[in-house]
């Protein structure tokens, strides 16, 4: 999975993922039939299918962006005052490194203790090093990102941990679902890397406006719930790819939920029923596009999501690909 790797790797804070755009269109440009880039900054693939009877337009989307750090003020002993891009924990930060678009490095600290700061990012600061506000000032100004650091590392039990697997493992997923599809399928899938996800789930809503599927999949990390977290739930890493039941951003369309477990139980895949009982995936906004669009989730367990170590199992991953592959060669009647 050297091309995950490198995915994670790559620096691509909210509304500057022209980094992991170009990962992405370097992997596929020979695989697709159309693919462009709109004025937004999403990525559209399109690999055409043999026209049938019910054939299906469906739209992949899985987001390229990860959270980060936003610079609001430089204090005059050089220190950078930061808000946040996207659901930032300032206690998975605290005492941890961060790297600007240009490579400047710094380290986060906070105002008093990082108990009292209660998840409040204003009071956290970063260090870069310097001592005075124009000393700073030749690195980094106001209105720069900052993105996490987070190596890739293997673990046990086919465990992997890094920085970014949301949603860089739901990019690697269409990029690699894409050269299993032998333009044999009897749907047209789209294959959207989408920017801005973290910040509003702004790029998919745009790109389902240009493509107006008839299905919209999010391919999209979710919580893991086995360990103490702020969540509950069901959950787990390594129990199988996740088939989306629920989460309050959208209502996951019962026929293609129904099709999707289906499809799981025909091809022995391993899965795992998720529900997500706060926040919400790029099905939202296709959900509410045009005139409205049929919408399901395939998702990956993400242990400690949101920070530099998140961790997920290959085994999901592979789950996950091989329902995209068999998911999208479905024939799909809808009901009355």
């Amino acid at each position: 999975m050297e091309l995950l790797k490198e995915l994670t790797q790559a620096w691509g804070v909210a509304g500057r993922e022209k980094n992991v755009r170009a990962i992405i269109r370097r992997e596929i440009a020979a695989l697709c039939d159309e693919m462009y880039t709109d004025s937004i900054g999403n990525l559209i693939a399109l690999k055409r299918g043999v026209k049938a009877p019910n054939s299906r337009k469906i739209m992949l989307c899985a987001h390229m962006d990860e959270i980060g750090l936003q610079v609001k003020k430089i204090e005059p002993d050089g220190r950078i005052r930061v808000c946040r891009v996207g659901w930032v924990w300032t206690s998975a930060l605290y005492n941890d490194k961060v790297i600007f678009q240009n490579g400047t490095i710094g380290v986060v600290g906070a105002d008093g203790n990082i108990e009292d700061a209660k998840n409040d990012c204003g009071k956290l600061y970063i260090d870069i090093g310097c001592t005075s506000r124009e000393e700073t000032e030749q690195y980094v100004q106001p209105g720069d990102y900052c993105g996490f650091i987070g190596a890739y590392y293997e673990l046990k039990n086919d465990r992997i941990v890094a920085k970014s697997f949301d949603n860089r493992v739901g990019c690697y997923l269409l990029i690699e679902a894409l050269r299993r599809n032998d333009g044999t399928l009897p749907n047209d899938v789209y294959y959207v890397f989408a920017v801005q996800e973290e910040v509003g789930c702004r790029g998919s809503q745009t790109a389902a406006a240009q493509i107006h599927p008839d299905i919209g999949i999010s391919v999209d990390v979710t919580p893991d719930h086995f360990y103490p977290s702020d969540l509950t739930g069901c959950n787990a890493v390594g129990n199988g790819v996740g088939v989306k039941l629920g989460d309050p951003s959208a209502m996951m369309d019962e026929y293609l939920v129904d099709e999707m477990l289906s499809c799981c139980r025909e091809h022995q895949i391993p899965y795992q029923r998720d529900v997500m009982d706060r926040g919400g995936t790029d099905a939202s906004s296709i959900n509410l596009s045009g005139e409205g669009v049929r919408v399901a989730g395939i998702s990956i367990v993400d242990r400690f999501a949101h920070s530099q170590s998140s961790i997920i199992s290959k085994g999901d991953v592979r789950a996950a690909l091989d329902l995209i592959d068999h998911y999208t060669r479905r024939t799909f009647v809808f009901p009355e």
